[in-house]
């Protein structure tokens, strides 16, 4: 068994590499174009926004936007104004919260926990997969992640110290999070401190004045928003948003987007059933998925136990936060796989938790060979799909890279043979696993798959010809949001292409062609278009693919 103190001197070492290995891989992500139609579609609101200087007023294509709010947005369209209209600057932002999300993961469990387990919970959340796709695939849940766990640890500190500073940096970081996405990041402080303070039999933190305070902060800082959204909407009732008019902005945000998907106002169905979310994060939260189980089991079991009675420094604001906000999410009519990672850092915490017990412990010292097996077992078969994927899909294959995955594989598995690690095998096994797995995935596969997207490819067929982008028109297609940022440019849709110059181009698909006619067009180049986030056998089988995918052609007017 190691010691705390052992463990601060050795693994904690390890552990920062490991963590620092974890955001150079984020980083590495960078290199895959955004993805449609989310980061694609946020990424090009940003640039629209930077544009236009329009802060308060939200357009999508020159159409009003009412889904997200802002904070994504202004961020993003700030960091461009920086460094330039380009992915990383789009990204650069939520990568910025990404860190602060780790960093505030392991100072909120340093409140309740020991040294040892706020690394392994800042470890688990830094290489968890999700972590890893959000960080390239950038929406609105990895800035909300950041805002709710800061807040979180803020106001945990307050309650110790009763210091207003971190009262006020929890009213911040609540008030930025629904500037991100809504009230949820609201519902979910509520979520996780509510049982803490019941369980513990402490009511008086439930009814406290400088939640007035708070509140009060917090309406202040919403007040930009909210005129914003006013302005665009509730000023203008004849708009037409979702298919209805006399839309309000305000009623909006503040209820139907989040609630109404509850009650039935929203119109919004996908994915309604209850267990979504949970099969979703069995492979999201990988490669700790079975420690954060066991966690999860044992904490449950564990308050039974107590009888619902907490004490001393005990705390239960991670499982009850998660628990009740996977709940409040799960009976809403619309899901969709990240809404979950809102709570990976309580997730994290109660994994952290485990793990320390299934190691330093004695408890479950029956557990640690079967997890370990299993998880031998699991990414073996990882390794053979990661092979798989980087060699068969788009030949020829990377020799190269393979080569180095081998490698990598191998002085990895004679380093935990002859313990070279100074870190147990059950946590060196998965965390480095993960590591290889995204490293190679983000530079062998995701650059050639994305390579299907239309948008991406025509943009640099527009670039690498020098095409005029004031005389390219859209024919028919909804194109992708990617040709627009990456092409930093918007393009105009075309109803009727006798109208057009001599010598202008249009972009359509296979689909239309037979609505032009040929003689007064030529084929200026063509691509396959494929819709990557829905990735099916057929068309990683480089013998079908033609099939599943679909012509896209720039087009010029001959007269």
């Amino acid at each position: 068994m190691t010691n705390t103190s052992e463990f601060v001197g050795k693994e904690r070492r390890v552990i920062l590499l490991l963590i620092c290995c974890a955001v150079l891989v984020w980083l590495v992500g960078w290199i895959i174009p955004l993805i449609e139609i989310d980061a694609a579609q946020y990424a090009n609101i940003s640039r629209e926004m930077l544009i236009s200087k329009n802060f308060l007023q939200f357009y999508d294509r020159s159409q009003d936007y009412l889904d997200k709010p802002p904070m994504l947005f202004w961020l993003s369209s700030i960091s461009m104004r920086i460094f330039g209209i380009n992915d990383a600057a789009y990204r650069f932002p939520s990568f910025l919260f990404a860190l602060l999300s780790v960093y505030s993961t392991f100072r909120f469990a340093s409140l309740f926990y020991s040294r040892r387990i706020s690394w392994l919970s800042a470890l688990v959340l830094a290489t968890c997969q999700a972590m890893f796709l959000i960080t390239h695939d950038v929406r609105t849940d990895t800035m909300l992640m950041g805002w709710v766990i800061f807040g979180l640890w803020q106001i945990c500190e307050w309650y110790g110290n009763g210091k207003w500073e971190n009262l006020l940096l929890a009213s911040l970081a609540i008030a930025g999070g629904m500037m991100t996405k809504g009230p949820i990041a609201l519902m979910v402080m509520v979520f996780a401190l509510a049982p803490h303070f019941i369980l513990k039999r402490n009511f008086r933190q439930l009814f406290r004045w400088e939640y007035l305070v708070m509140l009060l902060i917090i309406v202040v800082l919403l007040i930009p928003m909210s005129i914003g959204l006013y302005q665009q909407f509730d000023l203008h009732p004849e708009k037409v948003v979702y298919g209805k008019s006399g839309t309000s902005g305000l009623r909006f945000f503040f209820w139907t987007q989040s609630f109404g998907r509850i009650t039935g106002e929203s119109s919004w169905s996908e994915n309604a059933h209850f267990f979504f979310l949970f099969q979703n994060l069995l492979w999201g939260f990988l490669p700790w998925t079975i420690f954060f189980i066991g966690g999860l089991i044992d904490d449950l079991t564990g308050i039974v136990r107590k009888k619902f009675l907490l004490s001393g420094n005990e705390e239960w604001i991670t499982t009850g936060g998660f628990i009740i906000t996977y709940c409040a999410l799960g009976i809403s009519r619309y899901q969709l796989p990240h809404y979950i990672y809102v709570v990976l850092p309580l997730a994290a915490v109660i994994t952290g938790k485990w793990i320390d017990k299934l190691i330093y412990g004695d408890s479950l010292q029956k557990w640690r060979k079967p997890v370990l097996i299993f998880h031998v077992i699991v990414f073996s078969l990882l390794g053979i799909v990661l092979f798989l994927l980087i060699d068969m899909p788009f030949p020829p294959a990377n020799i190269l890279l393979i080569s180095l995955l081998i490698i990598c594989i191998v002085l990895f598995t004679i380093a935990l043979i002859k313990k070279r690690i100074p870190l147990p095998t059950i946590i060196a096994l998965p965390a480095v696993s993960i590591l290889l797995i995204n490293f190679f995935i983000d530079t062998g596969f995701y650059p050639k798959l994305l390579q299907y997207q239309a948008g991406v490819k025509l943009s640099e067929v527009i670039r690498e010809r020098h095409l005029d982008k004031d005389r390219i028109y859209i024919f028919k297609i909804n194109e992708d949001r990617t040709l627009h940022f990456y092409s930093n440019h918007f393009f105009v849709h075309v109803a009727d292409p006798d109208s057009l110059r001599k010598a202008d181009y249009i972009i359509t698909s296979s689909h239309f062609l037979d609505s032009l006619n040929p003689n007064q067009f030529t084929i200026v180049d063509s691509i396959q278009d494929f819709h990557v986030s829905a990735l099916s056998l057929p068309f990683l089988n480089p013998s079908r693919r033609a099939r599943e995918t679909t012509p896209m052609y720039i087009l010029q007017k001959k007269y």
